[in-house]
């Protein structure tokens, strides 16, 4: 096997309805340091997990279950965000431009939801 993959694993990002609970339940098993972070309107948890790969918890209401959505590195969010939507991807969040980087998200019934991520500092 390749020891690099093409579009590696960054970020790992737990969306749920009981933010506290889930910090403290991964923090307990695993020993993750969290950390909070001030961003616009609200706050952002963000956990290390090891061997380079971040990590954040994002309290939602609407999350009836929780969900972990992968972000994955490509070169070119937009180009990657519409290769998806040609092989049948929904793109639930169309690319957006944060302080780091741009990021864009895309669903399917088969694949699950994954995120994308392009940084403004490159690979």
């Amino acid at each position: 096997m390749n020891s690099r993959a093409a579009n590696p694993l960054i970020h790992l990002e737990l969306h749920t309805g009981d933010q506290v609970g889930a910090v403290a339940f991964y923090t307990r098993l695993f020993g993750w340091r969290q950390e909070r972070i001030h961003a616009g309107n609200g706050s952002y948890l963000t956990m290390e997990m090891g061997n380079g790969v971040g990590g954040g918890v994002v309290e939602c209401e609407a999350a009836e279950h929780p969900l972990w959505l992968p972000y994955v590195d490509v070169p070119d969010i937009g180009l990657t965000t519409e290769r998806a939507r040609e092989l049948g991807g929904e793109v639930l969040l169309e690319p957006r431009e944060g302080p780091e980087g741009w990021r864009s998200v895309v669903s399917t019934p088969e694949a699950g939801e994954v995120a994308f991520w392009q940084s403004k500092t490159g690979r």
